[in-house]
């Protein structure tokens, strides 16, 4: 990898500044999904074995109001970490001041400190988002070295990873990429990339809009685009099939017509379709294939979908899954979004990645994640490496 690692820095008796990502769901402080959490263990389990002191920057939700700080605080993380390291974390419920620095100056070789939610100074001033310099510059003087490991924040600019990274290379110090970071970077980057051949690109999700540049930029490196959810049916209305009362961009009409004369054969739409009369998980349902009558709308691909994505991935080396197939919140219209996470668990022979909060909720509910190549931490900065952007966060850390 050209960009530096924590394997390439001394961690003995270092003060190590480390952004994870612990934006976690949090109710009544109960956390309902650790897998952000459990996915940064590796990381902090390195740093604390070889003697380093870990400093936790994570943000959580959006603080616009003081009201927010009681729900947003990243007490309950303190806690759930504590309980997943097996060994005490100090929680230090402020983002600047005399209070931090002394629990910083504290720390022995191979303790953990996790900092206040990030976003608390976003109250004054947006100034964690906004990439504030002189709060990049502040926290970055509290620590000897920086790891960013927070995938899911790398396609933004914010002053706890852009704004660390920069003010430590500033100060003639090192920022480098945590091992979650780097995998994200070696696995979606090498799917974009460097793909094993036949490689194929399953996008779904609502809008034909949120996936423009994903579908544009893998149309000349994938071999098959599969296109499921609500954005079918603005390429149906291109296509002149009737899609009843299902989700359309009216706008993008013009726009997905352009993009089917470009991939041609590659873009693989559904030949039916699980449609109901209301957007409700019992209203009753009928599959049509091809046009879809008035007073009904698609909600999940059909059967017949099912079987033909299957044929198009079976001898896939490569996929990548970003988004679902259907309404997958609602039961009776997961069906299409769970079988295809269930076929992607038996591809043994292909790198399997999926990112995107719904098609990773699919695969873990199948309880197919361990049989899948990767799985990403990031819903935003997943989609865009896929449409080949630079994402700031990785930007900033150093280069070997």
């Amino acid at each position: 990898m050209a960009k530096l690692t924590i394997d390439d820095l001394d961690l003995k008796s270092k003060k190590v500044l480390v952004r994870v990502d612990f934006n976690v769901p949090i109710k009544n402080g109960v956390i309902g999904d650790d897998n952000r959490m459990v996915a940064a263990l590796p990381t902090i389990k390195h740093i604390i074995e070889q003697g380093g002191k870990a400093i936790l920057f994570s943000h959580l939700g959006r603080v616009k109001t003081e009201e927010d700080k009681k729900e947003l605080t990243l007490r309950p993380v303190a806690e759930h970490l504590a309980e997943l390291l097996n060994k005490p974390v100090t929680f230090v419920p402020a983002t600047r001041g005399a209070q931090l620095e002394d629990a910083i100056n504290n720390m022995n070789d191979g303790d953990v400190l996790l900092v206040e939610n990030t976003r608390f100074e976003d109250l004054d001033g947006k100034k964690e988002s906004g990439n504030d310099p002189e709060l990049g510059k502040y926290w970055a003087s509290l620590g000897d070295v920086f790891v960013n490991d927070a995938f899911g924040t790398a396609h933004r600019k914010h002053a706890s990873n852009v704004g660390i990274s920069e003010a430590m290379k500033a100060a003639g110090k090192k920022a480098a990429a945590g091992y979650l970071l780097e995998k994200e970077i070696k696995f979606l980057g090498n799917a974009v990339d460097n793909p094993a051949h036949p490689f194929v690109a399953i996008l779904g999700g609502a809008k034909v809009s949120d996936k423009i540049g994903v579908i544009n930029h893998l149309i000349d490196k994938a071999d098959k685009i599969i296109v499921g959810g609500g954005m079918t049916y603005t390429f149906y209305a291109a296509k002149g099939i009737k899609i009843g009362k299902s989700l359309v961009e009216e706008d993008k009409i013009d726009l997905a017509k352009e993009i089917m004369d470009k991939a041609g054969d590659k873009l693989v739409l559904p030949v039916d379709n699980v449609c109901a009369t209301n957007f409700k998980n019992d209203a009753p349902s009928k599959i049509f294939e091809g046009d879809i009558e008035d007073g009904y709308m698609a909600l999940d691909i059909g059967p017949k979908s099912v079987e033909l994505f299957k044929n198009v991935l079976k001898d896939a080396k490569t996929v990548v899954w970003n988004g679902p197939m259907g309404v997958f919140e609602m039961p009776n219209f997961a069906k299409g979004t769970l079988e295809i996470g269930k076929f992607l668990g038996t591809l043994t022979d292909a790198t399997t990645i999926v990112g995107g909060g719904d098609s990773t909720a699919a695969v873990k509910k199948l309880g197919v994640a361990d049989k899948l190549t990767h799985i990403s931490t990031g819903g935003g900065a997943s989609l865009e490496y896929l449409e080949g952007k630079t994402l700031p966060g990785i930007a900033a850390v150093s280069d070997k």
